[in-house]
């Protein structure tokens, strides 16, 4: 029997390796002869950069940059096996997990550390970057990412100002670097929201890095300023682009400063590990991540592998921590069924302990109804 392994990580306790590794173990115990092939899987969002790193034998790489209010962090980013292709989080510089809940300021944080480990990148030589853009703290447009790679950004009076959310209204003036690398950047962007109004990144996302009610219609006069200024200088209008908004409009910026090209993370996850080839004559595929729940329905990941998996004819079962759907919406997933792992009430720590050994034992299980 061929089965392919294809889960997420499940958040807080196993990366997408490992839980791929908990899962070949249960099903040894019971098929030991079986052919497994294992392909650690992402969303485009956190994680992204290590299981493309690995998925390409590639090399992981460290360096101190900025956060997103300037302090030094230590940040990583990976680099093919070939050497042509960097594998980016922007979440790993200039995430919101990086700050106190305190600390969360939409109008001061900037993106600077993601442009540095860019700039990084660049100077290895790579050929192409795969930028993973989800868990910002920021509110910029990308223009601190921009500084870091040359771009100065003027006020009326000439004086170059700090990149940030609250100084976008500022700029009057965007100077391009005198040289720009030409390699191509592909952006693992995962929501359609436009950059400015009502839908756009200011107002569905800034609440959750700590802008007031009273904060939105500024922050969002100084994004919809910044779009209006790049339209009269570049010609390109990013307002209403759909995933502009993304990262508080790093989507924008990636798109101007970057000339990349946004793609749906997980299309982009499934292209580079060759998803479709490896799972071709596959008899099972497993799949998973932590929580199985409404949000896994307007999710990504686990409707790209049964498409691709019901295109070929093959059943896909899914393994989690919580299982909070009912059949009917197993069924709107694509998958045959859902298991989860937790043998009985358990306290989270407990759970996210023992999820490896919990992991192998449901599989051993899932496993006996195939043999």
């Amino acid at each position: 029997m061929k089965i392919l392994l294809a889960p997420d990580k499940f958040k807080g306790s196993l990366t997408a390796s490992a839980v791929c590794a908990a899962m070949a173990d249960g099903i040894r115990l019971v098929l030991p002869t079986a052919e497994l092939i294992s392909v650690p899987m992402a969303d485009g969002g956190e994680g992204t950069a290590e299981v493309l790193t690995e998925g390409t034998a590639g090399g992981w790489h460290t360096l101190t940059v900025q956060d997103p209010l300037g302090r030094p962090v230590e940040a990583g980013y990976g680099i093919s096996g070939d050497g042509k292709t960097a594998f980016i989080e922007m979440a790993q510089a200039s995430g919101l997990r990086l700050l106190k809940m305190a600390e969360y300021d939409p109008f001061q944080a900037n993106t600077y550390g993601t442009g540095e480990l860019l700039a990084e990148a660049i100077k290895q030589g790579v050929e192409r970057i795969v930028l993973g853009i989800g868990g910002s703290a920021t509110n910029d447009a990308g223009t601190g990412m921009a500084s870091a790679l040359g771009w100065r950004f003027l006020d009326e009076t000439g004086h170059e100002l700090r990149p940030c959310g609250g100084n976008l209204a500022q700029i009057t003036t965007i100077i391009p670097p005198e040289s720009a690398w030409v390699g191509s950047v592909d952006v693992a962007c995962d929501v359609t929201n436009p950059l400015v109004g009502p839908q756009g990144a200011t107002y569905i996302y800034g609440p959750q890095k700590g802008a007031k009610p009273e904060d939105l219609p500024i922050l969002d006069a100084g994004m919809k300023h910044l779009a209006g200024l790049i339209h009269q200088q570049f010609g390109v209008d990013l307002a209403a682009m759909p995933g502009a908004g993304a990262a508080g409009g790093l989507g924008a910026g990636a798109v101007l400063f970057l000339k990349g090209q946004l793609i749906e993370g997980v299309n982009l996850l499934m292209q580079q590990t060759k998803l479709a080839v490896k799972m071709a004559g596959a008899d099972l595929i497993l799949t998973g991540e932590g929580r199985i729940d409404h949000q896994t329905l307007q999710g990504k990941l686990i409707a790209g592998i049964t498409r691709l998996a019901n295109e070929q004819h093959i059943p896909v079962i899914a393994l989690c921590g919580s299982l909070q759907l009912a059949p009917e919406e197993l069924g709107q997933l694509g998958l045959v069924s859902a298991f989860s792992i937790v043998p009985g009430p358990v306290n989270l720590d407990d759970a996210l302990v023992n999820a490896a050994d919990y992991l192998k034992r449901t599989t051993a299980q899932v496993m006996r109804l195939m043999v």
